[in-house]
């Protein structure tokens, strides 16, 4: 989706308007800044298997949970190594910029999440183009900002775009200062050395972070875990630790080249902040007819997630997911086989996990020149 004139058009009507600045705040929703809630010995259990449903790291995510209860609606957990105090779910922020969600409801969706609760916001440059950071960026002004870990994503792997795109994620939310920035969409292997360039969009970000436009970096993908590791194998090459990493978590990822099975040990291990995304992939896993949308989201919450990401696009949905939390347990080792037993069959393929197994998922496949250009000295390699 291209960022055309009517987004153009909104953009400027919405910053006309803007409300004041907003710096990245450092005391959310009365909670402590607990560090390195996961012990040594997870961590070691962790390492130990490519299981990642251990009985240790079931017990510490239970004692996260009851651990970090307060007197909202929701639980909370510490993401990664940052300290920082965020809630087990996450909104969203592709479903607030639907078409079908007009902005009054879209704004009210926000609101009342974190009214109830949810301080973690999920947003992309690309959503919508641009609808849903705009929306977002009117629902926090009136102090709501204040409360809530804004997350967003860039597309660019060029220094140039990545600022580009940056500086415009500020303008449409409306802050000075977001706290999570992340790489979004390492969906190829090349991406990893595209960003990691000195003329690519880590740099960008890193000068962003000196100038106090973000505090946190991290990368998204979906389409295979050696992908995930790549990035993380050539982060580490140029002596740089990720602070989170999105990627899918869900009944059907245990089955088939899983995130969950492969990269989840290794964030546990570097002490990563986990943020799993499509535990219900758009309502696709739900066409399987093997499991409820409380399943669901019980088994994402299962895991060592510091966030479970799921896109809210109604009042409705927005009750089922504090209703997930409100009757979550951490699961045993057998209830979690008899959980995934539900979905093997179908999850075999990756039928039901289309952004593994397509491209209709990739919009930066869709739209190359998100991306930018690639460094001169590279271009120069192939004669014209």
């Amino acid at each position: 989706m291209r960022w055309g004139a009517e987004s153009n058009r909104m953009a400027i009507e919405s910053l006309s308007d803007r409300a004041t600045n907003h710096l990245c705040p450092t005391v959310r929703m009365g909670e402590p800044k607990v560090r390195g809630l996961l012990s040594q010995d997870v961590r070691r259990s962790a390492r130990s298997s490519n299981a990642v449903n251990t009985k240790a790291i079931a017990a510490k995510q239970g004692e996260q949970m009851s651990e970090s209860t307060s007197n909202s609606e929701m639980v909370y957990r510490t993401l990664g190594s940052t300290g920082e105090r965020v809630s087990a779910i996450g909104l969203g922020g592709w479903h607030i910029g639907l078409k079908y969600v007009d902005e009054q409801l879209g704004i009210r969706i926000v609101r009342s999440a974190i009214d109830r609760g949810i301080t973690f916001m999920d947003n992309s440059w690309d959503y919508n183009g641009g609808t849903s950071e705009i929306r977002m960026g009117k629902a926090l002004r009136d102090g709501y900002r204040d409360k809530v870990f804004l997350m967003t994503k860039i597309d660019g792997r060029s220094k140039k775009e990545a600022t580009r795109q940056l500086d415009e994620s500020l303008q449409r939310l409306q802050v000075d200062c977001i706290d999570l920035v992340q790489h979004h969409e390492i969906l190829r292997f090349e991406d990893p050395h595209r960003v990691f360039d000195p003329e690519g969009a880590n740099a960008a970000l890193i000068e962003a972070r000196e100038a106090g436009k973000l505090r946190y970096i991290g990368f998204t993908g979906h389409k295979d875990p050696q992908i995930h590791l790549h990035m993380l194998e050539v982060a580490a090459s140029y002596g740089f630790k990720f602070d989170a990493a999105q990627l899918p978590l869900n009944v059907m990822d245990a089955h088939y080249r899983s995130f969950g099975k492969l990269v989840v040990p290794e964030l546990v291990k570097q002490d990563i902040g986990i943020l799993g995304m499509k535990s219900m992939a758009n309502g696709i896993l739900l066409r399987s007819n093997t499991v409820t949308p409380i399943e669901c989201l019980h088994y994402a919450l299962n895991l060592p997630t510091s966030v479970v990401v799921t896109g809210i696009d109604s009042m409705e949905i927005l009750d089922q997911a504090f209703e997930a939390v409100r009757t979550f347990q951490p699961m045993n080792d057998e209830q979690v086989r008899s959980l995934l037993a539900k979905t093997a069959e179908a999850a075999s393929r990756g039928e039901f996990e289309p952004f593994k197994t397509s491209s209709i998922f990739d919009s930066t496949a869709q739209n190359l020149d998100w991306l930018g250009e690639e460094p001169q000295r590279i271009q120069q390699l192939m004669p014209t």
